[in-house]
């Protein structure tokens, strides 16, 4: 089949390889795409977030396949608008995306199918939600209800620090909204499921690491790496999550005739064997992607298509017992400002069980260069996370960049257990 892949990052660039060992992918287009994928794909210069441009391209490349990677042109309604015009299209409509575009939609979900969840209030104007915290006090946790790429959300150990972020929300004019909620105890991971609206069928589980130095110290980011599987997310735990939170929420968002199609992560927090939704993301994580497809390879093409044709009742994932880890190199200064255009140089590898991803890189001629914050992410895969932490970071000292940075600790959590 002829495939489309939406968007440019390291999540991206580990679905095009991944889909591309699949014996049914015949030619692969990703746009806008980067320097690594366009080692795997046909990159194309194609605004995402415009639907209609989107299904031109489409239809004039005979595209059978379309797997909407950001979460920004789910929010925009790209899905609908292909699903629409007939196009196999993987991703949800834009209702069902504000499961993630809108920390309140989705707070207002789970009381309505009981998912536990923190308690929390919603404040569109600051007086009141200053008075909030100051009444409530801290650790307290503050989210920008909108998209905010993974960055929106300040866990504040002191009052002063949640009054600042929530000045840094409000600073964005009129229209800005709050979620301010408790902060929960315990361990955090994520659980990834396909659905299709009607079926549901569990993808893997990971744990990230959001801040940007070692011993999680830091500013909130994108996520500096991850690893697959969460020893936390076991079989009790995983359907204990299923059954109180990620099956109600789809069979909430049916009866509201908003059915989700796509992938839905959650991301969970596990306290005593007992789950609690932090929330939802509608759209593979990144890099918990990396890792994911690390360890699944060409049969993420089926199941991924499978949900989007509607037929995940037939079908299965074939684990390994094995596991994924994934660094993220990024350049100096990210998560705040960091330059551009720096050269790297990458290793040769030629073990098939280490990858190196692109997130945000692009071609000066022939040399290789920075184009973003997260610029690389080197993922390696083992029997066991010791053995794939150690591929990963020897391939990572193998690169030269000298303008980049990583965390040294990714997978800590689970190793010292």
């Amino acid at each position: 089949m002829n495939i489309l892949i939406l968007g440019g990052g390291g999540r991206e660039h580990a679905l095009a390889w991944a889909f591309a060992q699949n014996p049914k992918c015949d030619r692969l287009w990703c746009a806008p795409g980067n320097a690594g994928i366009a080692e795997e794909a046909e990159c194309v210069p194609l605004d995402i977030l415009d639907g209609r441009k989107v299904l031109a391209f489409v239809r004039d490349k005979a595209i059978d396949f379309v797997m909407i990677g950001p979460e920004a042109p789910l929010a925009e309604g790209v899905a609908d608008l292909l699903r629409d015009a007939g196009v196999t299209t993987f991703g949800p409509g834009r209702e069902a995306a504000q499961l993630e575009a809108s920390k309140a939609f989705t707070k207002e979900i789970c009381a309505a199918c009981g998912a536990p969840t923190a308690a929390s209030q919603t404040f569109t104007d600051p007086q009141a939600a200053q008075a909030y915290v100051a009444r409530e006090g801290a650790p307290i946790v503050v989210k920008a209800d909108g998209l905010a790429a993974g960055k929106g959300v300040t866990v504040a150990a002191t009052t002063a620090e949640a009054q600042a972020a929530l000045d840094a929300i409000f600073a964005e004019g009129p229209g800005a909204r709050v979620v301010i909620e408790e902060f929960m105890t315990g361990e955090e991971a994520s659980l990834f499921v396909l659905a299709d609206g009607e079926e549901c069928l569990v993808l893997g589980t990971a744990q990230d690491h959001k801040r940007a130095f070692d011993g999680d110290e830091g500013p909130n980011t994108g996520g500096m790496g991850a690893y697959s599987p969460a020893p936390v997310m076991t079989p009790a735990v995983t359907e204990a999550a299923m059954a109180r939170i990620l099956r109600p929420t789809l069979a909430e968002m049916v009866r509201r005739g908003t059915p989700f199609r796509g992938l839905l992560y959650a991301g969970l927090m596990v306290e005593a064997g007992n789950p609690r939704l932090v929330e939802y993301n509608v759209r593979f994580g990144d890099p918990e992607a990396q890792a994911l497809a690390m360890r699944l390879g060409a049969q993420l093409l089926d199941v991924c298509h499978a949900a989007a044709e509607g037929r995940l009742a037939e079908a299965r994932i074939n684990f390994a017992e094995d596991h994924a880890l994934c660094v993220v190199m990024a350049a100096r200064g990210y998560p705040g400002a960091f330059a551009r255009g720096e050269a790297i140089a990458l290793p040769e590898i030629d073990d098939p069980r280490v990858r190196i991803f692109h997130a945000g890189t692009r071609r000066a001629d022939a040399t290789l260069v920075s184009n973003g914050g997260r610029v690389l992410n080197v993922t390696a895969r083992a029997e066991s996370l010791a053995a794939a932490r150690d591929l990963a970071y020897a391939a990572l000292d193998a690169v030269d960049w000298p303008g980049g940075f990583a965390r040294r600790d990714i997978g800590w959590r689970a190793l010292a257990e």
